[in-house]
């Protein structure tokens, strides 16, 4: 999962960001407005949490933004604002969820993996091919019943694989999806992390590598 934090306080952009990626929950910060929007533009996100009041365009400008592309994004708001008019006012313009500061960490993730179940409605909640069962609420992974304890990011790696369905992932949507903006594109951290999820996941190999295209996962992957 990758989200956009569009947050106008550095520290606290950067403790939710530094907390989502310990969950194996991709973010990106952006502190304005303008911001959000280029980075919208340019990236593909599963979620949105927005500060309504940021520099440049708001919260709201960036909702309705995201609201008249048709991307999909689920849209929750983070705010100092509590009263029931002000959450309305959110609500109406796209929001899909609330949340008030000070805040959880705790709650955030939680509302975000709800936000991010009702959004792929036509995913089940646990997702299971070739003997493999994850699930992305409890981070919990079995392989023909065997409970496989993996790293956040090797977790992340094999979710972005397994909700392809069998299709091939190439590396730069691997990137994309379970790293963040910071990602170094000439990296070899997505062949690294294959490799050793390979391992983890043991014999017969589960992940193929699709010379120049990218991997994919099912019961066929010889390597």
């Amino acid at each position: 999962m990758r989200v956009l934090i569009v947050e106008d306080e550095p520290y606290l952009a950067e403790a939710v960001r530094d907390g989502l990626r310990l969950e194996a929950i991709a973010a990106d910060i952006a502190g304005d407005g303008d911001t959000a929007l280029e980075l919208l533009s340019v990236n593909s996100y599963d979620l949105a949490v927005l500060d309504r009041d940021i520099p440049g365009p708001s919260g709201d400008d960036v909702a309705r933004s995201i609201v008249a592309s048709g991307s999909g994004i689920p849209i929750l708001m983070l705010t100092a604002a509590d009263r029931l008019d002000d959450k309305a006012t959110g609500f109406e313009i796209g929001a899909d969820d609330y949340l008030t500061k000070p805040f959880e960490l705790r709650e955030l993730v939680l509302r975000l993996r709800a936000l991010d179940r009702r959004r792929q409605r036509a995913r089940p909640p646990v997702l299971e091919v070739a003997g493999l069962r994850l699930d992305p609420f409890r981070r919990e992974v079995f392989r023909d019943g065997r409970y496989v304890a993996l790293t956040r990011k090797q977790f992340a790696v094999l979710e972005v694989l397994v909700d392809a369905g069998g299709g091939v992932v190439s590396a730069e949507q691997l990137l994309e999806r379970a790293w963040d903006e910071n990602a170094d594109p000439f990296t070899n951290a997505v062949r690294i992390t294959v490799s050793s999820l390979r391992k983890r996941l043991g014999e017969p190999w589960l992940i193929l590598t699709v010379p120049g295209v990218g991997y994919r996962i099912g019961a066929d992957a010889d390597g």
